[in-house]
């Protein structure tokens, strides 16, 4: 049977944002796939350098509307290793607080999402219903229900009312008992472990060659979580299990990620705990940022998101290097994808949780009539921007 190209994107119903891949295959069979970057490109990283550095932490809160929080707190820990200040223990409280939260609203959301791409609509409207209460949650403590604004230098913005303890305690006991049920459907319900079982399976050694992080490789049973194995703010302070499954299909990431929902309601009611017999600041003001160079590493809910910042004593970085987990997690899909059946490839793309605007730091540009290529991307956008402007103007 003869091979086809199967394009898919930039714009497809299975693809949250736009990418482009192209499927080779054989009849219904994937045998190869690649993947055409440079379609979300929006130049965080540039932007980031004529910012100060309060700035910056607002601007990497855009990187990702799901991710949010994991790269404000990324950005800051990256921040605090070059100035080597000590953060105050409620501080710590808060922001792992709010990093669990996140982590569950964004396994809900992926949850909802992968049932509805598989026609299984009843998990897509549960998911998403028991989604709601978990942004409420957020409002209460930070005022908005994304984008939180709470991570600084040095601590958090907002501290935690205590008068909203309760409330937010009721909403979390409601969502662990949903989240219990949930578990149970994944285990029981034969229509999902008819659709996903043993598909798109990414072996442990693959993932370990891809180098990929978060649900992603703990799937394939790679126990690696940044939590456990570099602890930063209360991650130390808190008792909680790594999930880790075997088999690297798609069910197995679905498993993972219901647990470790599970497992961040256990932390969220620590932090809550804690934050009551705790009193004392939330913020370590720093004044300014010494020249020199850090890292900043968080484990989001994708995986691990790590930052690097150089700075040279004034108030902006210099260099703002971002790697966030969809970049090692997307190029899974050369070992998941090939051999499978077209009808499980965009499931198996779609498994990792994949952010592309997270992802993309630069744009290709080909020229195949020429053997070598210089061009000022930048310089050029001006050029164009200025002779739209003069368009636009008349003049």
């Amino acid at each position: 049977m003869s091979k086809n190209t199967i394009p898919v994107g930039p714009f497809h119903p299975l693809l949250e944002e736009a990418e482009y891949f192209t499927l080779q295959v054989d009849g219904e069979t994937v045998v190869d796939i690649d993947l055409d970057i440079g379609w979300m490109h929006r130049g965080h990283e540039f932007i980031s350098e004529q910012k100060t550095f309060t700035q910056s932490i607002y601007l990497v809160e855009r990187i990702c509307g799901i991710c949010s929080t994991s790269h404000p707190i990324a950005c800051v820990h990256a921040i605090e290793d070059v100035c080597n200040v000590e953060i105050p223990e409620r501080a710590c409280y808060i922001r792992t607080l709010v990093g669990e939260l996140e982590r569950i609203h964004s396994h809900l959301l992926w949850l909802g999402l992968a049932g509805h791409f598989i026609g299984y609509d009843t998990v897509w409207m549960w998911a998403w219903k028991y989604r709601e209460p978990v942004l409420q949650m957020f409002e209460i403590i930070s005022g908005n229900r994304n984008h939180y604004g709470m991570m600084r230098v040095g601590g958090v913005a907002k501290d935690v009312d205590p008068a909203a303890v309760p409330e937010l305690s009721k909403i979390l006991d409601m969502i662990e008992k949903k989240m219990i049920m949930i578990a149970k459907v994944a285990n029981d319900d034969p229509v999902l472990k008819s659709r996903l079982v043993n598909v798109g399976v990414l072996s442990k050694q693959d993932a370990i060659n891809f180098c990929a992080v978060g649900p992603t490789s703990r799937a394939s049973g790679v126990p690696a979580d940044v939590r456990r194995d570099e602890p930063n703010d209360a991650y130390g302070l808190v008792d909680f299990k790594v999930i880790v499954t075997e088999n690297g299909d798609v069910y197995d990431k679905l498993v993972v990620r219901v647990l470790e929902i599970i497992e961040s309601i256990k932390i969220v009611r620590q932090c809550l705990d804690k934050l009551a017999n705790i009193q004392g600041p939330i913020l370590n003001n720093v004044k300014e940022i010494p020249p020199g160079e850090g890292i900043g590493r968080y484990e989001a809910p994708r995986g691990e998101v790590f930052h690097y910042v150089r700075t040279d004593g004034t108030n902006r970085p210099i260099r703002h290097k971002v790697r966030a987990p969809s970049f090692v997690n997307i190029p899974t899909f050369m070992a998941s994808c090939k051999g499978i059946p077209i009808a499980d490839a965009l499931i198996t793309l779609a498994a990792v949780d994949p952010c592309y605007c997270c992802t993309e730091r630069s744009l290709k540009v080909v020229d195949h009539n020429r053997d070598s290529l210089n061009i000022n991307l930048l310089a050029a956008s001006r050029t164009r921007t200025e002779e739209i402007r003069r368009e636009i103007h008349g003049r």
